[in-house]
């Protein structure tokens, strides 16, 4: 195979600043400590990740012909994540965001839709795109052209090509699970935050939600908990518990997109899955201690020095 870790979706160019409390009222201005441009998004944080931690990667998705799609192009570069399958999409802008996070890590957000919106793998493009041991698709309910039936089609296509598949959201209302339904047959492991399974389901017992996912088709749940940690089920009634990591936030923007890349780096490494998700939690940990999806992560090495050397809290899911 070309690619160990292909990543389609989400792809969004990403202003930060901290803290931030309020806007400015009027035309005033307030000052803040720290400013930083990342690739972000389900699909791009993964894929620069993945990347970090050594995998070869492609990324699939859409950006404008502008200043921010040229930068989102060469900064995945900068990581080696292959662009061949990036679309420059016309009469679309690159999906942007500017985010004012807070002093507790909270990100709230302003975005531009953008070239999410528009890209679109047609039947040329599926050889190279599925030529990947593990396919990751990151961002369903922001893919306009993709989520009217193409994500599943993807998705069945890559399962039964014979890679591992995974899937993360962006999910608002339960309206978004005939989105998600048709793609979960062919999922293995679908990853959503405890706040997307909630929108979802329409539940709000953690229990309940892994078991109604479970029912709608895919192979293995593993629910984000942010500073409770993460929980494991699967179709074989497997459960595993995995406490967060004790760390100091900055920021938790990408936090669960960045878990979705350490995951796979298990998956891709032959790791036990409690492992797995161990390296996603150790992924998520990192990246929530700087300002910018991935700021703190660097390697492989240093994300298993991060798991053996930093304490972990107690586990407390609902």
């Amino acid at each position: 195979m070309r690619f160990d870790y292909t990543s389609m979706g989400f792809y969004t160019f990403d202003a930060l600043c901290r803290p931030v409390n309020d806007l400015p009222p009027g035309g005033n201005t307030f000052f803040v400590e720290d400013f930083a441009l990342a690739v972000s998004g389900a699909a791009g944080s993964a894929a620069i990740v993945a990347a970090k931690h050594g995998m070869k990667v492609q990324a699939v998705g859409g950006v404008g012909n502008d200043l921010m799609g040229d930068w989102v192009l060469r900064r995945l570069a900068d990581f080696n994540v292959d662009t061949a399958c990036m679309q420059r999409c016309e009469g679309y802008s690159t999906s942007s965001s500017i985010v004012t996070t807070r002093p507790d890590g909270a990100r709230p957000a302003l975005h531009k839709l953008g070239a999410t919106a528009g890209f679109y793998v047609d039947e040329t493009m599926i050889d190279h795109v599925l030529d990947t041991k593990i396919f990751h698709v990151g961002g369903v309910g922001l893919m306009d052209r993709m989520d009217m039936g193409r994500n599943a089609e993807v998705m069945a296509e890559a399962k039964a090509r014979g890679c591992i598949t995974t899937l993360d959201v962006f999910a608002s209302t339960p309206d978004d699970l005939s989105l998600i339904r048709p793609l979960l047959k062919s999922t293995d492991y679908f990853m959503p935050s405890e706040e997307e399974a909630m929108a979802l389901s329409g539940l709000t017992d953690l229990e309940e939600i892994a078991g109604f996912l479970l029912e709608q088709g895919a192979g293995a749940v593993i629910l984000t908990l942010g500073a409770d940690g993460a929980m494991y089920r699967d179709q074989r009634g497997a459960r595993i518990d995995v406490p967060a990591f004790n760390i100091d936030v900055v920021c938790t923007c990408g936090c669960g997109d960045c878990f979705n890349a350490g995951f796979a780096t298990g998956l891709h490494l032959g790791r036990s899955m409690e492992d797995c998700v161990r390296l996603g939690q150790a992924a998520s940990a990192q990246n929530a201690m700087g300002l910018g999806s991935q700021a703190v992560v660097s390697s492989l090495e240093g994300t298993l020095t991060f798991m053996e050397n930093t304490p972990t809290r107690c586990y407390s899911a609902a």
